[in-house]
């Protein structure tokens, strides 16, 4: 089935025309010349007096009826982006009206739920994608030549120089949006055709989240809370990028502050405040390193320790001689598993018997998409007819006995982990899911999409 999420739409033929005749009829109608007019349909689409209520001849093209659907739903706004981006073509007030279809944009992306927005061109064409619970999809085109004009505004209230174009540049910005500040995070990235542009959404959502409303399974829950109430040894959230690391841990500090407890965060960059917690952000440009940091850290009398990502052997040894010195230490770090992540410390060269000795629990995760709420999955306009709307948390989560210590200690073997795992009937990530799906959150796809041994 063909697509169209790549091609112009015409949105102002919707008010030239009647709009409620698509919307019910279930048409899309694209471009129009003096001659033809060429219209989306799906199956589903009611053609009966189409070529009597239109003057030109009909070009159809058949796409999928979740994505006809798409198109027509939030249509009110898709128009006026149409207008704006039209009018700072082809009016003289360039910024007046850039301003206001980069506004309307940003609404459109928060109002969805998106956490980034990427602006790409692509041959004659500017596409702007937001990722939706982890997902990207189009959710509106127009012609190329817009991309300058968005891009030099974005450019212009980030502080960041409009005429570079050749290499890549980070800045942020803050708008109010309905009574609302958010923070947007900006990268731009050359590319062949021109430039990628990159906007991350910094708004409070996540930090909403608490440990309750993670998605976590019941029993693994109850384990993860157990173990934040040590005063010292190690915690590692493990998982592969876009897993929900910082979510996860994030909802662990929420469960952890209390003015009884200094709790200090190294965080690359900080991406939510958190109130009553020390958080440092790294800063290169100025000498603030995670080496600098994490080499004072314990003169500042800490109870607890946030250390954003193990990233190397230095930082790894830091967390471990913390661990070993009487401070809980939470972090996170890059691995597939639970096993992995034990692998990975050793690559890292620690020494495996302070590995063994502080080393409490490992929990691996990753986010697999629930099934729409609204519609129990047939598509709507909230799930963006996807079918799927927001996602949940599997897990495995790795409490280290003896004889995982002991394991530890003596460098085993990852098939000696495993043999000893399947021994104490060991639940996987895979495991968690396969229940989830028992349960009707998520389809079996979905969870093999996201695991991977």
């Amino acid at each position: 089935m063909k697509t169209i999420l790549k091609n112009l739409i015409d949105y102002s033929l919707f008010e030239k025309y009647d709009k409620e005749y698509f919307i019910k009829n279930k048409i899309v109608p694209i471009f129009e010349d003096n001659i033809y007019l060429k219209v989306a349909i799906c199956r589903a689409s009611n053609l009966n007096s189409i070529k009597d209520d239109f003057s030109k001849l009909i070009s159809f093209e058949e796409i999928d009826e979740l994505e006809l659907l798409f198109i027509l739903a939030n249509l009110n706004r898709k128009i006026s982006l149409y207008s704006l981006a039209k009018k700072s073509i082809f009016q003289n007030s360039f910024e007046k009206y850039v301003n206001r279809f980069l506004d309307e944009l940003l609404l459109f992306s928060i109002e969805v739920r998106a956490s980034d927005i990427h602006i790409e061109k692509y041959k004659n064409l500017v596409i702007f994608k937001f990722r939706v619970d982890g997902k990207l999809k189009t959710f509106f085109t127009f012609q190329g030549e817009f991309f300058r004009f968005i891009s030099s505004y974005i450019k212009l209230i980030s502080n960041l120089d409009m005429t570079m174009i050749r290499l890549p540049m980070d800045g942020r910005f803050s708008l109010n949006i309905e009574n609302k500040k958010y923070d947007f995070r900006v990268s731009t990235m050359p590319t062949l055709e021109a430039e990628s542009i990159v906007l991350r959404i910094l708004d409070n959502k996540n930090i909403d989240k608490n440990l309750q409303t993670l998605g976590l399974s019941f029993d693994l829950l109850e384990i993860l809370k157990k173990s934040l109430k040590l005063t010292q040894g190690l915690i590692l959230i493990s998982g592969p990028t876009g897993s929900g690391k910082t979510t996860t841990l994030y909802s662990i500090l929420k469960e952890l502050n209390s003015e009884e407890k200094k709790i200090i965060t190294v965080e690359d960059p900080i991406e939510y405040k958190i109130d009553s917690i020390c958080q440092v952000p790294i800063n290169q440009k100025i000498g603030l390193s995670f080496e600098v940091v994490l080499k004072n850290i314990l003169r500042q009398d800490p109870d607890i320790i946030f250390i954003g990502e193990i990233r190397d052997k230095f930082s790894l040894d830091i967390a471990l001689q913390a661990s070993l010195t009487g401070h809980l230490v939470i972090a996170s770090i890059h691995s597939n598993s639970a096993i992995e992540t034990i692998s990975r410390l050793i690559d890292l060269q620690a020494d495996p018997f302070l590995i063994s000795t502080t080393l409490k629990l490992i929990m691996a995760q990753r986010l697999v998409l629930n099934y729409c709420k609204y519609c129990g999955s047939s598509g709507c306009v909230k799930c963006n007819f996807t079918r799927f709307y927001d996602r949940s948390c599997i897990a495995e989560i790795l409490e280290i006995d003896e004889e995982i210590s002991s394991l530890i200690f003596r460098k085993a073997s990852i098939k000696e982990f495993k043999e000893y795992l399947k021994s104490v009937n060991f639940k996987t990530i895979l495991d968690d899911g396969k229940n989830k799906v028992k349960e009707n959150l998520t389809s079996l796809e979905e969870v093999y999409k996201v695991v991977t041994y």
